[in-house]
């Protein structure tokens, strides 16, 4: 499937949110029986705005029908929904008998419960777009075909309790981050003359998509990095190396991608520290936080202690703090923990942790990794420590190329198209979602080559 881009769109509507909602349409092709119209959203959906969105809405299913398209409402990156999401479907959808059902793809577990125990007239769920696509739209026959006695439980499309407490939890960790992007989008907005919130949103989703950088780390770099003085940002830059990693594996991972290399940093230590759990987290300098990156075998109460953002009293918060290794091998005889963290991991099964610091050059503390033992009193062995301490200079030597390279060549090209565009007129700067998307396409050639499209540099002083 190829989607092609719809020449009159996308289009978006203003708030007073932080991130309003953004409706982008594009035109699937390459379908065994028919295209259908693709309706990418992104952003809030509140009560105050669900009118004005259910309007926009219904002009792109009056799209859809003239062309003859199904359509499709990809809702994966809509950060709120209730009762809003469900009056602006009931208003859109009401008089759309014999069309074409509204079908929703990717919804969040809370917006895709609601929608279900509503069902509503006109509305089907799919989980992935290929389904919404291939599968014949039969809602009504379908339902007509359950049987009364079947339980909602029973629907596959449901979230589970799991689903929705990850949920939850995904929003506690985009709380804590939402005040360092509202500080991006307005040091965007400010230093390149963007129109709105909108429009500064959309083009450091776009960048951080094209580099694979998650959206925090490059709005945290967007804060904390000395403004530009000129046409480049970081000028005097030469091409840098992946470093060699000692124990780090590197097959089949491409170190551009940080979510792989991280995932790798905590298999290894899992590994090396015969630990059944653990975790590893990253310092946000623009928030000066621990963020939880990746986790195995924790218990979803201990995680939730963790977004909740109560680093105080934490085996990780303290061995970033003092810069060194903390041992913590009888939890509940330990004073050197909170009591609240000390109660959290004896409920939920940790008698004994570990938590390794990951230090740049300079000596400061960039990640924590922890490990979590069931025994009191376990204690890595020699041999074990001297390994943990090598992956954690791994972990460092990797984490300082990721960001003088791959963070600033994102910082990099976000300077070039804003500054670009800041010399245009309106009309060009309108089509800035559109001049990004033709160009977020992720480079494939090997970083280590001195002639691929994605180069990597440091600073020549």
């Amino acid at each position: 499937m190829t989607p092609s881009c719809d020449p009159s769109k996308p289009s978006s509507r203003t708030s007073g949110a932080s991130a309003p909602l953004v409706i982008e349409s594009s035109v699937v092709d390459g379908l065994p029986a028919e295209g259908a119209l693709l309706l990418r959203m992104s952003g809030s959906l509140d009560a105050e705005g669900a009118q004005a969105w259910s309007a926009e809405l219904r002009g792109h299913l009056e799209q859809a029908d003239r062309a003859g398209l199904r359509p499709v409402l990809d809702m994966a990156h809509v950060q709120l929904g209730g009762a809003a999401v469900l009056r602006a479907l009931s208003e859109t959808t009401r008089a759309r008998t014999g069309r074409p059902d509204l079908v929703i793809v990717r919804a969040r577990p809370g917006v895709r419960e609601a929608v279900h125990l509503a069902r509503l007239d006109g509305v089907r769920l799919c989980a992935t777009l290929d389904e919404a696509l291939r599968e014949p739209a039969r809602a009504a026959a379908r339902g007509a075909d359950l049987p009364v006695w079947r339980s909602h439980m029973a629907d596959p499309l449901r979230p589970s309790y799991e689903d929705l407490r990850k949920e939850v939890r995904a929003l506690r960790a985009r709380v804590r981050s939402a005040p360092v992007i509202g500080m991006a989008q307005g040091v965007v907005m400010v230093r390149y003359g963007l129109p709105d919130s909108a429009s500064a949103f959309r083009v450091l989703r776009e960048v951080s998509q094209r580099f694979n950088v998650p959206l925090r780390v490059l709005v945290s770099a967007v804060v904390v990095a000395r403004p530009p003085d000129g046409a480049v940002w970081f000028p005097g830059r030469r091409p840098l190396p992946v470093p060699p990693l000692r124990i780090l594996p590197r097959d089949g991972r491409d170190p551009r991608y940080r979510r792989q290399m991280i995932d790798a940093v905590l298999h290894e230590a899992l590994a090396v520290g015969r630990a059944p759990a653990g975790y590893v987290r990253c310092v946000d300098p623009a928030a000066n936080a621990l963020m939880l990156e990746t986790h195995h075998g924790c218990a979803d109460t201990f995680l939730d202690h963790l977004v909740r953002g109560w680093d105080e009293g934490t085996a990780d918060a303290v061995a970033r703090l003092r810069e060194r290794r903390v041992s913590v091998p009888d939890v509940a005889a330990d004073t050197l923990l909170s009591e609240e963290f000390r109660r959290v991991l004896l409920a939920t099964g940790t008698h004994a942790v570990q938590s390794v610091p990951v230090l740049s050059s300079a000596g400061s503390c960039t990640a924590v990794i922890t490990l979590h033992w069931p025994d009191a009193g376990h204690r890595p062995t020699a041999v074990q420590a001297e390994a943990l301490g090598l992956l954690a200079a791994d972990t460092a030597a990797w984490l300082s190329w990721y960001h003088r390279c791959v963070l600033l060549d994102a910082l990099e090209h976000l300077h070039r198209v804003l500054t670009d565009l800041a010399g245009h007129p309106e009309g060009a700067r309108a089509r800035l979602g559109v001049r990004l998307s033709r160009a977020a396409r992720p480079a494939t050639a090997d970083p280590r080559s001195a002639d691929g499209p994605a180069r990597h540099h440091e600073r020549s002083d």
